[in-house]
């Protein structure tokens, strides 16, 4: 028996990367999947996102472990698509009981457009929103709601920075935005048994980290940092001595979320963060 047999999970950002990983973890464990993904680059963003071929792939991983999915192309930061595909998910595969609010971008770069801010908002914190607001209506009592937050959302700083430019500025704000979200709706939906619960990655290892933009925040002092340069700056920001987790990580927190050993988890701030914010928080004074 899985711990979440009959459950029925959609996941954003899903053809590759963290995404992808949460779909195999959930199908592991049980559930089938409803997983979407853009598949097509946003200009601002200085490396490419996943492909349909990606897509496909997570198809074929989640049949591989005996579970239905369905996948379809869908931008987030449009909420009538999302509306549209969930309804048809729940439609083919009969219920929602998970939903998995993933999907991100990081347009960072000194010399990132202006328009990068709005676009690290509009996919990274109004695509949460626009995924919770369009599975809502299809979900009941004992159903879990997970988004994906970043550490870059709680510390003092995070990418809000002259290195990170506007796109790392539209990151921070949008991340910290998704901490505020899941607070709030937690409160609001409680009295439904609906639970909501954010998880915030440090470095994880998928394209977003190992890209040329990233490796420049991390390197700024380089004209052009490999990822050797950049393993130092990953490594610097953590206690324990990894320089990034895998997205199997993450993903273990998500099936915690997702499965009724979190029954009554609701409005955790979730950091699976190797330490990295623990220099910011206060100790517990002594009585």
């Amino acid at each position: 028996m899985g711990k979440l047999d009959g459950k029925v999970a959609v996941i954003t950002g899903a053809a590759r990367g963290q995404g992808r990983s949460h779909a195999v973890t959930l199908a592991e464990h049980g559930a089938d999947i409803i997983a979407l993904d853009i598949c097509a680059d946003i200009e601002s963003n200085g490396y490419a996102l996943a492909t349909e071929d990606d897509l496909d792939e997570t198809r074929r991983l989640v049949e591989k472990e005996g579970q239905r999915i369905v996948t379809m192309v869908v931008d987030v930061r449009e909420a009538s698509q999302l509306r549209e595909a969930i309804a048809a998910g729940v439609n083919e595969l009969g219920r929602l009981d998970i939903v998995v609010a993933n999907a991100g971008i990081a347009p960072l770069g000194a010399d990132g457009p202006r328009r990068s801010f709005l676009d690290a908002v509009d996919v990274n914190l109004v695509g949460v929103i626009n995924t919770v607001s369009a599975a809502y209506p299809h979900l009941t009592a004992g159903a879990s709601i997970i988004v994906t937050g970043s550490v870059a959302g709680l510390i003092k700083g995070g990418t809000d920075s002259a290195a990170s430019g506007p796109g790392g500025r539209g990151y921070s704000h949008a991340k910290q935005g998704v901490a505020r979200f899941a607070h709030d709706l937690a409160l609001q939906l409680a009295p439904e048994s609906i639970r909501v619960n954010a998880v915030h990655p440090t470095n994880c290892d998928t394209n977003m980290l190992h890209s040329a933009p990233m490796y420049k925040v991390f390197r700024p002092d380089l004209e052009s940092p490999t990822r050797e340069d950049a393993e130092a700056g990953f490594l610097g920001m953590h206690p324990m001595p990894v320089a990034y987790i895998e997205p199997r990580d993450i993903s273990q927190a998500v099936l915690f979320l997702a499965s009724d050993d979190a029954r009554y988890v609701t409005g955790l701030q979730m950091k699976v963060d190797a330490g990295a914010t623990l220099a910011l928080t206060v100790p517990f004074a002594h009585a």
